[in-house]
């Protein structure tokens, strides 16, 4: 299977145009028709339906294989140029919201350094891909378990930190006076669902084995501050790390008792980091 041709392919899907998709990716649309028509032909099924343009069946399982395909190509890409290039001065490093606490920032250099705030499944890709050059991940996780991330390519990763969890609620909740709440006691209450900006509700219903963990509302952002704003405001719990949860306006953050599950962050990185990347992974893994 040709990866331009499957390129072409998931920027036809996306786009749902053949015109929008030759003009993103600076083909002809004849092209474009050309590259989709001989995709079809190699895997001997139909892709895409034409009037309007939407993704088979078939089409739509090829989409399931072709973003973490697509990903490890460039994986693979970004790991040579690294072998190859001379190391930088510079540092730039992905990170989810609640994954940078005060041991990392310590760690930084004082100059040259970029911090990219991402969602929580784009920071391994960002390593994988070279945009970034080192990651922070976070996630629940039994003590002393490692976390399970995506399989996007080789990478290398460093426990760094382990820290209780609290429930984040509303200062009038009638819960907000008790010294610590069970997880299996709230699966029916109201959340909010913040993937990247809270420790993610499919982790919640992991952690006790099922439960329900209803969003009431849903939340595409990274702001830990729009976050306190609706949970203060009543639109949902929320399960944060201990530290990103203390002292919030509004809000009471309440321990978690049970189930025994710890907020983990790691570090990630692809191949042998060089230069300023170097030093910060010296630092942060000799610390655990």
């Amino acid at each position: 299977m040709d990866p331009h041709l499957l390129r072409t392919y998931v920027t036809v899907a996306r786009l749902a145009s053949f015109s929008e998709a030759a003009r993103e990716l600076g083909y002809t649309q004849s092209a474009v028709s050309q590259h989709i028509a001989a995709l079809e032909q190699d895997l001997g099924a139909p892709l895409l339906s034409r009037r309007p343009v939407a993704p088979t069946a078939a089409g739509e399982r090829l989409l399931e294989h072709a973003g973490p395909l697509l990903l490890r190509l460039d994986a693979a890409r970004a790991d040579m140029l690294r072998m190859a290039a001379v190391p930088q001065r510079g540092l730039t490093l992905a990170t989810t919201p609640t994954a940078l606490g005060a041991g990392v920032l310590a760690a930084l250099p004082p100059a040259g350094v970029t911090l990219r705030v991402l969602a929580r499944e784009e920071v391994t890709a960002a390593v994988a891909t070279g945009t970034a050059d080192l990651g922070l991940v976070d996630g629940l996780a039994a003590p002393s378990d490692p976390l399970r991330l995506p399989d996007v390519a080789p990478l290398t990763t460093h426990g760094l930190t382990e820290e209780p969890v609290s429930v984040l609620l509303p200062d009038g909740h009638p819960l907000a006076t008790r010294t610590g709440l069970r997880l299996a006691d709230l699966a029916d209450a109201r959340w909010i669902d913040a993937p990247d900006a809270a420790l993610p509700l499919d982790q919640l219903r992991a952690a006790t084995g099922g439960g329900a963990f209803r969003p009431a509302l849903r939340y595409e952002g990274t702001d830990l501050r729009t976050l306190t704003a609706l949970t203060a405001t009543g639109h949902g719990l929320a399960l944060l790390p201990r530290s990103a949860a203390g002292a919030l306006p509004g809000t009471v953050a309440v321990p978690l008792t049970a189930p025994r599950v710890v907020h983990r962050t790691e570090l990630v990185h692809g191949g042998s980091p060089g230069g300023a990347a170097q030093e910060v992974v010296r630092r942060l893994a000799g610390a655990v």
